[in-house]
């Protein structure tokens, strides 16, 4: 039997960012693939050290859509540390009220993405559907559906009155149940476990060796979460539970994220009941002392890092930005080997690409 090579990408109903992949293929089997990143890349590294701290803030929120505000959380959080500023506790339960409700937004995303890259547009319609009741709220909350502005350094620029949070309350109580039709539909539905057990398989080991994080790791068993692990406040002061499952492929996947959306949702009702009085934000200081910081934040898709240099000025000397999408992107060659040519889609989707994370 002869070897063909199928290109997928840069542009690809597939994707939904810009990556180019060349699958190597005998017959409907997967030999080898080969990828080729770089088409969204931006320089936002470089921009933000030619601009001020507060500038810089407004383009690293343009580093991700989906994920904006966990950038800019944890580039806050760097820059706090260096200028020794204490945000307000008020402040700090609202920019991780916006996390939780961007990590439900992106997991009902994901799913509506993978729903539809294997045909199974009922659950694509449902995802996107509840979708809209998170970016409804967001809307409320900041003004904007996927970027936000919401964070400053020092704290943030939004409050919340009382009925703001009983219309919010309102709104989780219908998400709430929409979640758990998907969850049943998920564990018992024969075609989508036809179609995704079994398929992308990655080991605890493989996960380990190749730094994988995220809803991607829990789903082979590996129990790690920043918010638990190394919590910032207000996690210190809040109860969850991490999402795991031992099986490794896109069906644990799926539930993992699924199941982290139950849990995001009761994290923003203990957030909105343990809600401090007070102000929102604290001033900053013009110029950051000179020093450098790392800081870490559980995004949607696992740990994202920020490395951030001071020289005394009032710009950045050095700005590293690590995201999550980085090591899953390396585990795609092992997960394409060996599988079939219809199950692309599934183990593409399975792992929450984010490319404009990857490149930026």
């Amino acid at each position: 039997m002869s070897r063909i090579t199928i290109p997928i990408g840069p542009q690809h109903p597939l994707l939904k960012e810009p990556l180019s992949f060349v699958l190597t293929v005998e017959g409907e089997r997967v030999l080898d693939s080969k990828l080729r990143l770089g088409y969204v890349h931006r320089g936002i590294e470089r921009l933000c050290q030619e601009r001020t701290y507060v500038q810089a803030l407004h383009l690293i929120e343009r580093v991700c859509g989906i994920c904006s505000h966990i950038h800019t959380t944890t580039y806050c959080q760097g820059v706090e540390a260096l200028s020794g500023l204490e945000p307000p506790p008020r402040g700090l339960y609202l920019r991780a009220l916006l996390c939780e409700l961007e990590r439900i937004h992106s997991h009902l995303l994901w799913m509506g993405v993978l729903a539809k890259n294997m045909g199974f547009d009922t659950l694509f319609m449902y995802a996107w559907r509840d979708r809209e009741i998170v970016l409804d709220i967001m809307e409320e909350l900041s003004g904007g559906r996927v970027s936000h502005a919401v964070n400053v350094i020092g704290g943030v620029r939004i409050d919340l009155d009382a009925e703001h949070i009983r219309r919010m309350l309102g709104r989780f109580g219908q998400l709430e149940q929409q979640v758990e039709k998907a969850l049943l539909l998920i564990e018992h539905e024969p075609t989508l476990k036809a179609r995704t057990q079994g398929v992308g398989m990655l080991s605890a080991e493989q996960v380990r060796r190749y730094c994988v994080v995220g809803p991607v790791a829990r789903a082979s068993g590996v129990d790690m979460d920043l918010r638990r692990d190394f919590p910032r406040p207000p996690y210190d002061q809040l109860r969850f539970n991490v999402i795991t499952h031992p099986a490794g492929d896109v069906w644990a996947r799926t539930v993992v994220r699924v199941q982290e959306t139950r849990e995001s949702l009761a994290l923003c009702r203990q957030i909105l009941a343990q809600l401090p009085e007070g102000p929102t934000a604290v001033p900053l200081k013009r110029r950051i002392p000179p020093g450098e910081v790392v800081s870490r934040s559980e995004a949607p898709r696992g740990e994202v890092i920020y490395y951030i240099r001071s020289d005394g000025s009032d710009k950045p000397a050095r700005l590293k930005i690590r995201t999550p999408t980085l090591t899953a992107l390396i585990t795609l060659a092992d997960q394409l080997r060996d599988v079939n040519v219809a199950d692309v889609p599934v183990v593409l989707s399975g792992v929450d690409l984010c490319i404009a994370c990857a490149d930026r």
